[in-house]
């Protein structure tokens, strides 16, 4: 058939409107129907995936101050927003000291993404090898690592914040192995590449891992002072404004 209409009842799998089709293509409401019943599965879809990717609260990037990094390539952060390193399957990393807006801009992209229709999934570097350096069985680890290495984007939050041993190295390897060249992964950190065999102490293959991170990524360099810290200090000021009220007599 040619009806536009039925391949989108196809597509929504409605095989009881299909079985019918003869008898209701005329219907005035069947383009209502499918519209009604497409708007309700791209909501959920977006719910769902919204709530997978555990991306938390983040201040959005129309509210971020972009002077106040001394250094920050807004133009090539605009593009990274137009998520067109998704389809080139490239990694991207940003790099900066902590509290200079690493985070905020990693959760701006996933955003983007899951409003685009990626999958996305969030954690920091110390929740996932934690959890996967737990597992107590081969099968277990495979299982997990298939997890984080099926999202379309995965974000990896804090490398370098916290030391790690032999077996978190080589499982962390073993995730960017997994993904290389297939799947784009979001990496914030506060070391430089050079450091992260310190990182990741006694690992063998941390550097055939960075190799694989940056054999086709945009990176990133922020630079500046805390911007946490500009806003305890703003909130301090304006506290210290605020006019006393003396009690009655």
């Amino acid at each position: 058939m040619s009806d536009d209409r039925y391949r989108r009842a196809q597509a929504l799998k409605l095989h009881g409107l299909c079985q019918h089709w003869q008898e209701v293509t005329q219907s005035p409401w069947v383009s209502t129907l499918l519209g009604w019943e497409e708007q309700a599965r791209t909501e959920r879809s977006l719910a769902r995936r919204l709530s997978a990717a555990r991306i938390g609260a983040f201040k959005p990037l129309c509210d971020f101050d972009w002077s106040w990094p001394t250094q920050c390539d807004r133009e090539l952060l605009e593009e990274l927003m137009t998520l067109e390193f998704l389809k080139k399957h490239e990694n991207v990393v940003f790099i900066g000291s902590n509290g200079v807006g690493k985070t905020t801009l990693a959760k701006n992209i996933a955003h983007q993404a899951i409003l685009q229709g990626h999958t996305v999934l969030m954690t920091t570097a110390g929740q996932l090898l934690g959890e996967l350096s737990a597992l107590d069985s081969d099968s277990a680890l495979r299982r997990r690592l298939r997890f984080y290495a099926n999202p379309d984007l995965l974000c990896i939050d804090e490398v370098g914040y916290l030391s790690y041993n032999t077996r978190m190295g080589d499982i962390l390897f073993q995730l960017i192995n997994q993904r290389y060249e297939s799947k784009s992964t979001l990496f914030t950190t506060n070391r430089s590449f050079a450091e992260w065999p310190e990182v990741f102490s006694s690992s063998g293959c941390v550097v055939s891992m960075v190799d694989r991170i940056l054999h086709r990524a945009e990176i990133v360099h922020l630079e500046g002072q805390s911007y946490r810290a500009k806003e305890a200090a703003e909130r301090a000021t304006q506290r210290r404004k605020k006019p006393k009220i003396k009690p009655n007599p």
